[in-house]
């Protein structure tokens, strides 16, 4: 199953606009790269925790994140 949503893009894109490999940003967050992975394929979404931890390490809020307009 895909999930239809701006994470997925949008987590990419975050990722190689700072040009991190998904096992770099495996790596500085403790997020496997499998579970990095999944959600750039949008086939899993994370979890509330890591999603902080995501917006955390981009420097972006929870709303940013997921792409959404407030």
């Amino acid at each position: 199953m895909t999930y239809k949503n701006g994470l997925a893009e949008n987590l990419k894109s975050l990722r190689l606009s700072r040009g991190v490999s998904q096992q770099e940003l495996a790596k500085d967050t403790g997020i496997s790269q499998q579970n990095i992975s999944r959600w750039e394929l949008g086939r899993h979404v994370p979890n509330i925790e890591e999603c902080i931890k995501l917006a955390d390490y981009f420097g972006i809020t929870l709303d940013e994140l997921v792409d959404r307009d407030i």
